[in-house]
């Protein structure tokens, strides 16, 4: 227990000790301008000759005021306390405290986070899910297929190299042109990134089988079919899992970048409103609560492939 949870929480403290003293020289440039119209001297002269200075140089000269930044109201980073707070008002607070939450109203707030995560991966698993589905597909027919595997492929690759930036809006413009609206365009999107781990690492797997075990396959008389389900996949489960734990996170990041152009709630349009307004803790607790909602994705696929493999009688 002590080696798991030291060495974590020796990288989590770094971090946040990276964090605060990031926030002061991001957040100085603020702070002395306040300082300054509150009457206050401030070192670096006036506000056209401080452009000219190290964000660095105006924190040390301005010793006194520079721990400031961590309690701005509108803040370029905030500090992780500030980050927290907020994370707690979106989620707790909100649920519980607002009439607006579950606790008073028996429906999640719609200016909460746990409503947007909702959202969020509500369209995650159905774009997962068509992805990982298309890309077993996909890799079984490249397998089977050297037509396929000389074609395919290489566009499958091809595929990859579009900005999804560029590529949301066009798939929400014409989706919403032909009258598919709501969450299918999202999972699209989610599937166009997590399809392609799910090709890859099953193409290897199902390649996994040595000439040996085909040959006594063959030599049982046993058809592709039954090759397929009676060797190639169960020697697939390794690879299959560890790329369906990439593609499940790679499904996630496709989600919150299609609902940046829907604007119909999810992540996404929560972090896109903190941009509008300034409000970057808005966006801090935002990602956090991703992070969050991806490491548990991940582990839960973790969890399945421990599951499988203990049923399949391979030590996980």
């Amino acid at each position: 227990m002590r080696r798991t949870v030291l060495p974590v929480l020796g990288v989590v403290l770094a971090i946040l000790a990276f964090w605060y003293v990031a926030a002061i020289p991001m957040n100085i440039r603020e702070v002395v301008t306040e300082a300054e119209r509150a009457g206050a001297s401030v070192w670096g002269g006036p506000a056209t000759e401080r452009q000219g200075r190290s964000a660095w140089a105006l924190a040390v000269n301005n010793a006194p005021i520079a721990l400031n930044g961590w309690s701005q109201e509108r803040p370029r980073l905030p500090a992780p306390h500030q980050v927290a707070q907020e994370l707690y008002q979106s989620t707790i607070g909100e649920e519980v405290f607002s009439r607006r939450g579950i606790v008073q109203k028996g429906e999640f707030s719609n200016r909460g986070l746990v409503y947007h995560a909702g959202v969020t991966l509500g369209a995650t698993m159905v774009g997962f899910l068509i992805g990982a589905a298309a890309g077993v597909l996909l890799a079984v027919g490249i397998v089977h297929n050297r037509a396929m595997d000389m074609s395919v492929m290489p566009w499958a690759i091809i595929s990859q190299t579009i900005p999804i930036v560029a590529l949301a809006p066009m798939i929400i413009v014409v989706m919403n042109s032909v009258g598919v609206q709501g969450l299918l365009p999202k999972a699209v999107i989610s599937a166009y990134l997590s399809f392609f781990p799910v090709v890859v690492g099953m193409v290897k797997g199902l390649r996994t089988p040595d000439q040996m075990q085909l040959d006594l396959m063959h030599t049982w008389s046993a058809s592709t079919s039954e090759r397929l389900w009676k060797l190639r996949l169960p020697a697939s489960v390794p690879y299959l899992f560890a790329s369906l734990k990439v593609a499940i996170a790679a499904s996630l990041v496709g989600t919150i970048v299609g609902e940046l152009p829907v604007q119909r709630g999810g992540l996404g349009a929560r972090m896109l409103a903190g941009s509008y307004y300034g409000q970057t803790t808005q966006i801090w607790a935002a990602l956090l609560m991703a992070a969050v909602l991806a490491a548990f994705l991940v582990w839960f696929m973790g969890w399945l492939e421990r599951r499988t493999l203990r049923a399949m009688g391979v030590p996980a």
